[in-house]
């Protein structure tokens, strides 16, 4: 029965041939992994397509999967970069609210925060992004992102760890521009 097999049992029935697996293992994570779009992408019509996305490339990929981690961790993953390869090329989302920093009327320095901010995201690992993103920028617990990735609570603060660190470094110049005097 189609129920009782694994997530990974469903991958590898996909991979001999299946027809129904694939669907199976998608039905099972599908609102855990539409959510998750939706939280990354910013605006629903991104995280439909980026969802898409990333099921045809999970489908197609389904033969490479190593089985060193949970398939929902690699779904999770596939989901991730898949949004963040929709935000990196359209380059108008923001990344994170910004009117603390600078005031609504302030659009082009929002828009050229939100650019540095993605781009330097782009240079963090996958591991690291999709942890930080999920903690910092989506308001995710330690312990929901740990589940969601398929990880203990203690890879992921370390990741998160890592990330703010790559991360103060490469925007250490934003910190530094917001203190201006009003001149």
């Amino acid at each position: 029965m189609a129920e009782q097999r694994s997530d990974a049992e469903l991958l590898a029935a996909h991979v001999a041939g299946d027809r129904y697996a694939f669907e199976q293992l998608f039905y099972r994570h599908h609102r855990h992994l539409h959510r998750l779009a939706r939280l990354t992408s910013g605006s629903a019509e991104d995280a439909e397509d980026a969802l898409q996305e990333a099921m045809v490339s999970a489908h197609r990929g389904a033969g490479s999967f190593r089985h060193d981690a949970a398939v929902s961790s690699w779904l999770h993953r596939i989901v991730v970069n898949a949004c963040l390869d929709r935000l990196r090329r359209n380059k108008i989302h923001p990344t994170v609210a910004l009117d603390d920093v600078y005031p609504v009327s302030d659009r082009t320095a929002q828009v050229e925060t939100a650019i540095a901010v993605q781009r330097a995201l782009m240079h963090l690992p996958v591991e690291q992004r999709a942890a930080v993103v999920a903690v910092d920028m989506h308001g995710y617990s330690v312990a929901d992102t740990a589940r969601m990735l398929g990880v203990a609570e203690g890879t992921v603060k370390s990741r998160c760890a890592r990330a703010r660190a790559r991360l103060a470094a490469i925007l250490g110049h934003l910190h530094s521009d917001t203190r201006r005097p009003a001149g």
